[in-house]
């Protein structure tokens, strides 16, 4: 690399000297490289110019006053204070990652919130969280964990967010006025739509828990189908996320139910997104990856059938019960936190029964998961088989709803009376 001459007086004083440049029209320090003028800059004593390549030679004391300044601003940015260093992911682009408006005024949102640059930006859509209610419903040792920013960034992040959408307290007035406007989808039966109080309600998390050949997965490709029904007919007029974990998901039921509604099949095909869930672990990745589909897929309705499945193959014994519910108890919470950020969003879940040794008399089943699924789920279902056809579901637990039974048919066309 070209090197300006030092000249120096007998006391060893560096003489700096200065020279006009014509190119960017300033005065220009002799010796010093200016990042954003290397194509211009020129050394007088052996008039060479230097290059791009002589810039990776260039340390901290090259950059001028204003250069160090954007340099710190980038540093605060990027939470680089706290030794968080942020990989440039070359396969993520926003751009692609925004499909509609609805979710442009979203990122638009949180890019707002003070403090947030482009890389903290990246961070928080990656992981997620890509709306205010997202970053405000959220803890923040989730949001840290998941996005890698510091407690201070996020602690500050959660509190601007919380300001901006006024989350606080309200009268019970504005809460019943909220629920007034609340949606549903209708299962297919009318009997079972009235037993949940007009069909599956969104903004919670319901649960249908009986044994094998009850209905379950039945009454869940149903769902996925008439979600995208009109909301006169008893839709939402959008798609659905399925997550299988037992390998029971069938696109050939999904066309049978179509086409008994005069429906596409392939457009209904088309709207259902498909996750297969391998493990406990990968099925509460697919729940986390599954924020960033809702507004981009136009997600109203995610099935996840069964809850209970890995877990209950994963943790065996006693010594692992802890462990099993402490992660149940999470997973739970990452739907119920959905359910809170997407008012009109339902959720559903399936679960497995067991049997209790020790019940004699009466019905010895009950629902797998014991009290941290019974807590967890908003309203719950018992469904069990009736004569042929028929299914009984029975109101088991719901803030809201009396108990009762209803009796429904499980046909070739789908759910129905």
């Amino acid at each position: 690399m070209a090197k300006a001459s030092e000249i120096k007086n007998e006391d060893s004083i560096e003489i700096v000297e200065a020279y006009y440049c014509t190119e960017c029209k300033r005065n220009h320090t002799k010796g010093k490289i200016y990042k954003e003028h290397l194509q211009f800059a020129k050394i007088e004593n052996d008039g060479e110019e230097i290059t791009e390549d002589d810039e990776l030679e260039l340390n901290k004391d090259d950059y001028s006053e204003q250069e160090e300044i954007d340099l710190a601003e980038e540093i605060e940015d990027t939470d680089l204070e706290e030794d968080i260093e942020f990989e440039e992911d070359d396969d993520f682009d926003i751009g692609e990652k925004i499909l509609n408006d609805d979710v442009q005024n979203c990122v638009e949102a949180v890019k707002k919130l003070p403090g947030v640059g482009e890389a903290t930006l990246k961070k928080l859509i990656k992981a997620g969280f890509n709306s205010l209610e997202s970053i405000a419903y959220t803890p923040p040792s989730i949001i840290q964990e998941e996005s890698g920013l510091g407690d201070k960034t996020t602690v500050r992040l959660i509190k601007a967010s919380m300001e901006k959408l006024n989350i606080g307290f309200k009268s019970a007035e504005d809460v019943w006025e909220h629920r007034k406007n609340i949606a549903r989808i209708s299962t297919g039966s009318q009997e079972l739509d009235d037993l949940l109080g007009g069909g599956l309600e969104t903004g919670c998390v319901t649960e249908f828990f009986g044994e094998f050949r009850t209905g379950k997965t039945q009454i869940m490709h149903q769902l996925c189908v008439n979600v995208q029904l009109s909301r006169e007919k008893g839709g939402l007029e959008g798609n659905a996320l399925y997550i299988d974990t037992e390998g029971t998901f069938r696109p050939e039921r999904i066309i049978q139910m179509s086409e008994a509604l005069d429906l596409d099949h392939k457009k209904v095909l088309k709207n259902i997104v498909f996750g297969r869930a391998y493990n406990s672990d990968h099925q509460i990745l697919l729940i986390k990856e599954a924020a960033n589909l809702i507004k981009e897929r136009n997600i109203k309705v995610i099935v996840v059938d069964s809850l209970i499945g890995h877990f209950r193959s994963e943790y065996i014994g006693r010594g692992t019960l802890a462990n099993r519910q402490q992660l149940i108890n999470s997973h739970l919470h990452d739907l119920l936190r959905l359910a809170d950020i997407h008012p009109e969003l339902g959720i559903v879940v399936t679960n497995q029964v067991q049997s209790k040794p020790d019940v004699f008399y009466g019905n010895p089943l009950q629902a797998t998961g014991g009290n941290v699924v019974a807590h967890g789920s908003t309203i719950r279902i018992y469904l069990r088989k009736g004569k042929g056809e028929q299914r009984v579901a029975k109101m088991v637990d719901a803030p809201h709803l009396p108990e009762g039974e209803a009796v429904f048919s499980i046909t070739e066309n789908g759910i129905s009376d």
